[in-house]
Order: C-alpha cells, then structure tokens, then sequence
C-alpha cells in the first residue's frame, strides 16, 4: 500500500520547530489528547522539533512555549478549526510579543482529511448510511467561522456518500445542535447522529453530546488523520511571510 504523501517526508535539518497552537480546557483529556497528537506528529516526522502552547487553561501558555524558543524561527500550526478571532488577534498578538520569528499556519479546517476522521470517528459509534448528520462546532460570531463549518458539512456530506450534514454551534452561532436535531427531523429523518467537530474532548463537545438523540461520535482527537494535516499545515506555512512582518505591512 503507498504511503501517503504526507506521511512521509523527508526531515530537513535545521527545519524550524512546529508548535502546536491548542485552545486549553479545563477538561483534563483535553490536554492529554494535544499531548498523545504531538506524539504522533513527532512519529510521522522523525527529528522535527515539535512543541505545545496553549491560548488559555493549559500550561504550557503559548507565550511561555515561545519565550523558551527565544529568537528562533518557530512555525504555529493552530489545532482549530476555522478561520475566527483566535486565529486573527490572539495567536497574532501572543506571537508578535514574543522573540521568536514565527509563521503562523491556516487553521486546520476545512479539509478532506478532517472528513476522513469525522467518518471514522462517526462509525466507531455506529453510524449507519441512513442516519442524517449533525456537524456540531464550538461556533464563533466571524462570520467567516460558519463559511468554514458549512464547507466543512459538506466534505463530510460527501465523503459520507451524500447524506444530509447540517453544520450546528455550541455558542455564538446558529443553529444550535437541538435545532439542527429537529429540522432533520422534520424532513423525514429518523435517526440523527452528531458528528464531533472539535479537536479534543471539552465542554463545548460534551454538551454537544449530550443533546445527540441517537447517538454522538467521539472528538476527533488523535485519528492520525489529524497528524497528516498538521503537517501538511506546517509545510505550507514554511513558504509564507514571516508573521511579524505581515502585521508590520498591514495597513
């Protein structure tokens, strides 16, 4: 079987450490599971320095994992899933204030790969191809969050053999997952199942859970889909603009 293009390349000495950027929670396996992703990155890219920061709850905080990095060059693969205000002020802001000369790499949403662990993910708890879906998210009120999710509903629709996905919110955006629960209920769909749209376990994805009146799939975590696509991010994000240059360009 041929491996996939992203799993196997080439270490580059002198390549600049990876960070992953995580949202933290106070749920503990949330941090167990960015710990476990990290891992597995490291063993899809032998020799890649690969570090964790945290925006909030977590240690380690991400200005604390790139003041240890002093002025290197560091890449900042945020393990979110769209575009929103973490990406365009927080992660920016923390890295602008620190020594390190960073690149900051697109969310990790959407994207195929995602697809291919929502379905795994949505199978192991018994998906079947006549359950509608709901794609639960955080949510956010950037507008261009939901342009993300909706893009997101449908590579999984597709990758799914066609059948509905209604993109659903947590907080800040609508609809909610009880909402989405009952609009495809009113078109004629028995079973709902609640695909996990988030990296790891935490508040927003338990309660998103708990409103599943089927059953819900587990967050996405450690599928090792998720460590092919924050390497691809990192790859892509090494041929871009440094970021503190960008925010001195910005008019």
């Amino acid at each position: 079987m041929t491996a996939h293009p992203m799993n196997t390349h080439p270490h580059r000495t002198g390549a600049p450490p990876l960070v992953l950027v995580a949202h933290g929670s106070r749920d503990p396996r949330a941090l167990a599971t960015v710990t476990a992703l990290a891992d597995r990155v490291r063993a899809l890219r032998p020799g890649l320095p690969v570090h964790l920061g945290h925006i909030e709850l977590n240690e380690p905080l991400l200005p604390d994992t790139l003041a240890a990095l002093g002025d290197r060059e560091a890449v900042l693969v945020p393990l979110l899933l769209s575009r929103g205000y973490h990406i365009k002020q927080d992660i920016p802001e923390m890295a602008a204030a620190s020594p390190a000369r960073t690149r900051l790499a697109a969310p990790l949403g959407p994207h195929p790969l995602l697809a291919e662990a929502l379905a795994t993910r949505l199978t192991e708890a018994g998906w079947t191809r006549g359950d509608a879906v709901v794609l639960a998210a955080a949510g956010s009120r950037d507008p261009e969050a939901a342009v993300d999710t909706g893009r997101m509903a449908r590579l999984l629709s597709t990758r799914l053999g066609g059948v509905p996905v209604i993109p659903a919110y947590a907080s800040a955006a609508k609809p909610t997952v009880p909402e989405a629960v009952r609009a495809l209920r009113a078109r004629g769909h028995h079973r709902v199942a609640i695909a996990s749209y988030f990296t790891a376990p935490g508040r927003f994805a338990t309660e998103c859970a708990q409103a599943a009146p089927d059953l819900a799939a587990a967050p996405m975590g450690t599928h090792p889909a998720m460590a092919r696509l924050t390497l691809h991010r990192y790859d892509r994000a090494r041929k871009t603009a440094p970021l503190k240059r960008a925010l001195a360009t910005t008019p």
